[in-house]
């Protein structure tokens, strides 16, 4: 294949790109779908956020006459037509729904289930990852689809999620595509590689106007579109590959986002929050925090990308083991920024670690605790019963002290003391609470006052205070009370 056909489709997509963008601008100021300043953010103006559509018009601009003109490339299109129409209609379907979230917004959730189906699409079309390289080669057969859906789902996600700087994504989106038809090339995979250059060029084209300062964003249709089609495109090229490369150098060329999602994916676990839940602890946010300028940030994850990317092109010239070490070579570059940059803090995920089996355990006791006394509870005839519950509760919950008031239509007030002989020290940090509780059917009236020990987790005690209270609310089927006021330690 001549050397100007790939310059061409390369220089025709990004001169649609120059020319369409500023349209789009105009069009997502105009239908007002723009990204406002907030917290999480880094510009200070309202900028269009539909910068996908500019990559699928494109794209589009130059897939389209190929599949349709009558010369070598075009035959070799329709050679493949239904693994390319099902990589674009899929794509295309991924940019549908990044719009929609871009204009009115859409949960996490269902945007990870188009992105299954999407994903299941090319899988049904052909595009799958069937076999892996590694000391031979190993067929998956049943495992084949959950690799491919976890495969393409995550490097759509891991884009998605390094959009967070002017010309991030773009960029490393550009190393990438400029990686895979470096190795469809070689392989002599012409289709593959006329794609992956015109994407190229389309991502350069649009970088003109997305760089720092950004006059349009990629926004979630872009992101995720451009995720989904590399993603989809390495396991195309690593259907005719027979060596560890086909998937190893979009997995290098993309390691910054792999990486980032996977420190963020480990961070909020960490925290015990929704691995979907907004945070600035990603890397460009990490960098910037840390004194660099937006435009020197962005410029130093291309950098890592590049030589990561620079690196990894060796494996093509190397064989088996070789490969391997390759392979972990051009991590390096991504790891020690990572290192550097505070993404990645072991001693601080281990003591995290510790720290959250600790309270993990702990509130398996409580609920084992309650579960227990609610059942007892419900056995209790009377207040002397109930009582004798609620100290037992008292004590499996880890209490320090409490004092009920029990009133009822027709009798003196009961007041019913307990404190734990277990409590030395009376300078112990307390979580204290008032539990109201009223039950008009059976006239009786409630009022306890506890405190818990906060120890080294207040949110064990304020488990403790909450699981205390739902037994409190259980109520008590007593009728004859026990009469004066109790002073209990048993």
């Amino acid at each position: 294949m001549p050397v100007i056909t790939y310059i061409a489709v390369s220089l025709v997509a990004a001169v649609v790109a120059l020319a369409v963008t500023p349209l789009t601008v105009k069009l997502a100021r105009l239908v007002r779908i723009v990204d406002r300043p907030g917290m999480r953010k880094v510009h200070t103006t309202a900028i269009p956020r539909i910068g996908g559509l500019v990559l699928v018009v494109s794209l589009l601009a130059v897939v389209i006459p190929l599949l349709l003109i009558d010369n070598p490339i075009g035959r070799m299109f329709r050679e493949m037509q239904t693994k390319v129409i099902a990589l674009l209609g899929a794509s295309i379907l991924i940019f549908a729904v990044g719009f929609v979230d871009d204009a009115r917004g859409l949960s996490p959730r269902v945007k990870l289930v188009a992105q299954i189906v999407a994903a299941t699409v090319v899988y049904h079309a052909g595009v799958r990852i069937d076999h892996v390289v590694f000391g031979g080669r190993w067929d998956l057969t049943y495992y084949s689809w959950p690799l491919t859906i976890l495969w393409i789902v995550g490097i759509t996600n891991a884009v998605n999620l390094i959009d967070g700087l002017d010309g991030l994504a773009v960029g490393i989106s550009a190393v990438t595509c400029a990686v895979i038809a470096v190795f469809a090339l070689y392989t002599h995979q012409t289709v593959m590689a006329v794609l992956m250059l015109t994407l190229l060029g389309s991502l350069m084209g649009f970088l003109v106007f997305n760089f720092n300062p950004a006059k349009i964003f990629l926004g979630d249709c872009g992101s995720m579109f451009l995720g989904f089609f590399l993603a989809t495109a390495s396991v195309m090229g690593n259907m005719k590959s027979y060596s560890l490369v086909g998937l190893a150098l979009p997995a290098v060329a993309l390691g910054v986002p792999i990486f980032d999602t996977l420190f963020t994916m480990m961070r909020r676990t960490l925290d015990r929050r929704s691995i979907f839940a907004p945070d600035r602890g990603h890397i460009h946010h990490r960098i910037v925090d840390m004194g660099l300028r937006h435009r020197q940030a962005v410029i130093l994850m291309y950098c890592a990308t590049a030589l990561a990317a620079g690196v990894g092109l060796l494996m093509m010239m190397t064989r088996h083991v070789f490969e391997v070490l390759v392979f972990l070579g051009a991590l390096v570059p991504l790891v020690v920024m990572f290192r550097i940059f505070g993404a990645v803090r072991l001693r601080e995920a281990m003591a995290s670690l510790r720290k959250n089996r600790a309270i993990a355990k702990e509130a398996r006791q409580q609920q084992n605790g309650f579960e227990e006394m609610q059942l007892r509870l419900r056995e209790s005839g009377n207040l002397d019963q109930w009582w004798r519950v609620m100290r037992r509760a008292a004590r499996r919950l880890g209490l320090a002290r409490m004092t009920i008031t029990v009133t009822t239509n027709n009798d003196p007030l009961q007041t019913l003391n307990w404190s734990t002989p277990a409590l030395k020290d009376d300078r112990n940090e307390m979580l204290r609470a008032a539990i109201p509780a009223r039950f008009p059917a059976e006239g009786w009236e409630i009022q306890a006052e506890i405190e818990v020990p906060v120890g080294e987790s207040l949110e064990s005690a304020g488990r403790a205070v909450a699981l205390f209270g739902r037994l409190i609310d259980e109520g008590f089927t007593a009728r004859e009370p026990a009469a004066g006021t109790s002073d209990d330690n048993n």
